[in-house]
């Protein structure tokens, strides 16, 4: 993934989260799942650019804040807003349930 999906770390996610709405899909490389979901992220970060933050967080290299959000299943996408979990999804989602849904919170 890559262009405007942001990569967090453990020490960069309060940050990216804490104001306005942020898009965090949870995810590691060896999942299928995750590698499907990948590219549809990198759509919804297109065409949310400027309006909510895309962003993934490899969970094996970052396992901290996985843990801190009860994150059991990947892929797992959770929505923030001004730093609180507003929405979770779990498994592979498609492109227009994600916009949709981001559109509301927008």
């Amino acid at each position: 993934m890559a262009g405007k999906v942001k990569d967090l770390t453990d020490g960069t996610f309060n940050d990216v989260t804490g104001t306005g709405v942020t898009l965090v899909d949870f995810w590691a490389p060896w999942c299928p799942p995750c590698q499907a979901q990948g590219p549809i992220i990198e759509k919804v970060a297109d065409e949310f650019d400027g309006k909510a933050v895309v962003a993934k967080i490899n969970i094996d290299e970052q396992p901290a804040t996985a843990s801190k959000y009860g994150v059991a299943s990947i892929p797992t996408l959770l929505i923030f807003k001004d730093g609180k979990e507003i929405k979770r999804f779990v498994g592979l989602q498609q492109e227009a349930d994600l916009k949709d849904t981001l559109q509301a919170f927008c």
